[in-house]
């Protein structure tokens, strides 16, 4: 047993240094004046203020922002819609085929996706001549149909395990229906709303294949420009933002942790 214990151990390290060492690198070379990435001179933060000066590299940060960032909101409103009906609406017509829709993104190939939607955007403009051209709005729409899949599996298990003598109790008082939902059943879900919010950002954020097919002029995001920049080497460039990006995500994490943790705390009184 204490042999079995030992070799967890190892394997926990071992798997958490195979993730985690990667992105130590990646930000520790940020820090490195040489252009070459994987040989360290000495210690220079100037490719942060090359950074600053990249303005194709930050139109591509907000471009991939932007569309992360509506993706999730919108991803998390229509997975939370479609969990509740195939939760709290037993039985009606074609039910089996509106679960298998809604969960088909999560085993289609990306490239099927995308595909499939380049072709939906082209009919639709050859019909009635929208979308005149494809960029955010379009991998948007793409990213939302993706996302909601994944955000719709979170909340509907949170809803198959959720106490429904609350919202009996607050029924049987008078309250209504829709206020009993917003004020009681949304703030008691309120953290699996916020995994499936970030769920769904960090896969529209990290997104290439479907974006690909669905960019325009102007709609560069920040993984169709690293995955074209390849070919020339990363730049150290690259490695700031990146470095950027995962303290970002870092402190967001705390936060959401601390405001969850303090939520929990507060119910259990």
């Amino acid at each position: 047993m204490r042999r079995l214990s030992k070799i967890s151990m190892a394997s926990l390290i071992f798997g958490y240094a195979f993730l985690y060492i990667p992105i130590l690198s990646v930000i520790v070379y940020s820090f490195n004046e040489s252009r070459l990435v994987t040989v360290w001179s000495r210690f220079s933060t100037k490719w942060y203020r090359s950074l600053l000066e990249n303005e194709g590299l930050l139109n591509a940060v907000l471009a991939s922002f932007k569309i992360a960032s509506m993706t999730a909101t919108l991803a998390v409103v229509l997975g939370t819609l479609a969990a509740v009906v195939m939760v709290r609406f037993h039985k009606f017509r074609g039910k089996t085929l509106f679960g298998g829709l809604i969960s088909a993104p999560l085993v289609m190939p990306d490239v099927i996706t995308g595909l499939a939607m380049l072709m939906m955007f082209v009919t639709f403009e050859q019909a009635i001549g929208w979308p005149s051209y494809r960029g955010i709005m379009t991998i948007t729409i793409a990213h939302i149909t993706l996302a909601m899949a994944y955000v719709y599996q979170v909340i509907q298990a949170r809803l198959q395990d959720f106490d429904r003598s609350i919202e009996e109790a607050a029924l049987d008082l008078g309250a209504r229906p829709a206020k009993v939902f917003i004020v009681i059943v949304l703030p008691l879900i309120l953290p699996s709303l916020t995994a499936g919010w970030l769920l769904a950002f960090a896969l529209s954020l990290d997104d290439v294949v479907i974006a690909s097919f669905l960019s325009g002029p102007g709609a560069t995001t920040l993984p169709m420009l690293i995955f074209s920049s390849i070919r020339l080497g990363v730049t150290p460039e690259i490695n700031a933002l990146a470095t950027l990006i995962v303290s970002i995500v870092a402190l967001v994490i705390i936060l959401v942790g601390f405001i969850i943790h303090r939520q929990q705390k507060h119910q259990s009184k």
